[in-house]
């Protein structure tokens, strides 16, 4: 079985940072596309243990979220009847929070753009954040039941 060096491992993952396809990659390095992608979902899921570990308690001021629109797979007109059902190929939102003063990404979720998906995103940042604060958001309906759900009404934020 071929194993990657740690040199080939961090040739994948900075390229990747910069920017580079998964395809451009694989001509530059020889490492077939399945063995970065791989690569790649390792080193996401160690980043969300680390920071799933690590981020809790977090006094801001100013937290902005919202969604970035992209597709897995297909674009949903294409996707079919049976893919549907299983939800995982098509349109896909990542939700990020970002505090507007440091800039720090306390937490994220990608899902389907519905309550569900805010409902979680929101249950993680309640996890994350202390205090009271301002949350700005695009006034995506599915925030507002998420919103008063995890927080309450009159709650932290």
């Amino acid at each position: 079985m071929n194993v990657l060096s740690k040199e080939r491992k961090a040739l994948v993952l900075s390229s990747l940072v910069e920017g580079n396809s998964i395809r451009c990659i694989q001509r530059i390095t020889g490492v077939h596309k399945t063995t970065i992608l791989r690569l790649l979902e390792e080193v996401a899921n160690r980043c969300n243990e680390l920071s799933a570990s690590m981020i809790h308690n977090v006094q801001v001021r100013y937290l902005q979220v919202d969604e970035i629109w992209t597709f897995v797979k297909k674009k949903q007109k294409r996707v079919t009847a049976e893919e549907q059902q299983i939800g995982e190929f098509g349109d896909q939102y990542v939700f990020v929070a970002i505090d507007a003063e440091s800039k720090l990404v306390p937490t994220w979720v990608v899902g389907k753009r519905n309550g569900q998906t805010a409902y979680q995103f929101m249950q993680i940042l309640s996890k994350r954040i202390a205090g009271k604060f301002q949350l700005t958001t695009d006034a995506f309906r599915g925030y507002l039941d998420a919103v008063d759900f995890t927080f309450g009404s009159g709650g932290n934020c």
